[in-house]
């Protein structure tokens, strides 16, 4: 199985795992409860602008819990939005109060719905603290995950900020 967390387009071979009620979601869920799968019978995981969305507390049991259903060298992608690049466009001096009113809804969410807030900030060490804590053998950041065409190749002012990582169990 291959499993899209956080996704709402379906797509051959990926089953979509999302915590709203949509339209091509398979399975309705959350990210802190992932019990329904068994150990080793995840091929991919793909979660694009999920984490975010997680308080830290949660954070190290579900990325263990991934590492648990993901199968031997399964693979975990990864995006968040990338809190040094949307910093660095935040402070430039030619950022307009509009640009940086846009910059500030990626670092704490679009807050449209109940969802749509953002818990924790992520950069590259922080993701690799995370990853290595959760016993993944390695990782890399990747400029794209060229899967989705979704929020892991979302630009803002000409810049990428999205921080996208594979990881291997």
């Amino acid at each position: 199985m291959k499993l899209h967390i956080g996704g709402e387009i379906a797509k051959d071979g990926w089953t979509i795992f999302n915590i709203q009620k949509k339209k091509d979601v398979d399975i309705i869920g959350d990210l802190e409860d992932l019990d329904q799968f068994s150990e080793n019978s995840i091929k991919e995981i793909y979660a694009s602008h999920v984490f975010e969305h997680v308080k830290i507390t949660s954070i190290p049991k579900i990325l263990k819990n991934i590492h648990t259903i993901l199968e031997q060298d399964g693979k975990l992608h990864i995006s968040v939005p990338d809190m040094d690049i949307i910093f660095r466009l935040f402070l430039n001096s030619k950022a307009t109060t509009k640009v940086k009113f846009s910059l500030m809804r990626m670092i704490f969410g679009g807050q449209v719905d109940e969802h749509d807030f953002h818990y924790f900030g992520w950069n590259y060490e922080f993701m690799a603290d995370f990853l290595t804590n959760a016993n993944f053998s390695k990782f890399k950041r990747v400029e794209s995950l060229q899967i989705f065409k979704d929020t892991s190749e979302l630009k803002a002012y000409g810049h990428r900020i999205s921080l996208n990582m594979i990881a291997i169990k």
